[in-house]
């Protein structure tokens, strides 16, 4: 297959440079989602127990922590703002939380 000439070919470079600009904010996006849940479920673990759980598990109480910070924001109307360190501080916020409550009902289990 013989590669597009004339305006053509200025096009096809041009929609593949789009396509890769697409796909990168999502590639990111993720990696950010990860990073925040890790910071945020390692502070929460240092706040609550004294100690982190793990790479993995500090993602995952960090993210959900994100999710129940956010959604408790939502609720109070409580705006502190967009960027990282803030999201990192909802995050937080809502690990303890998290962390507290699953605390509580391992010990009435």
């Amino acid at each position: 297959m013989s590669e597009p000439s004339g305006p053509v070919r200025m096009i096809v470079p041009n929609l593949r440079a789009l396509q890769k600009r697409r796909e990168s904010p999502m590639a990111e996006g993720i990696i950010v989602w990860l990073i925040i849940g890790a910071v945020a479920g390692w502070l929460a673990g240092k706040i609550v127990e004294g100690t982190g759980f793990g790479l993995i598990v500090d993602i995952i109480v960090g993210i959900v922590g994100a999710l129940i910070g956010g959604w408790l924001a939502g609720v109070l109307g409580i705006d502190i703002g967009g960027g990282l360190i803030s999201s990192i501080i909802v995050a937080v916020v809502g690990a303890v939380i998290l962390l507290l409550v699953l605390r509580l009902i391992k010990r009435v289990v």
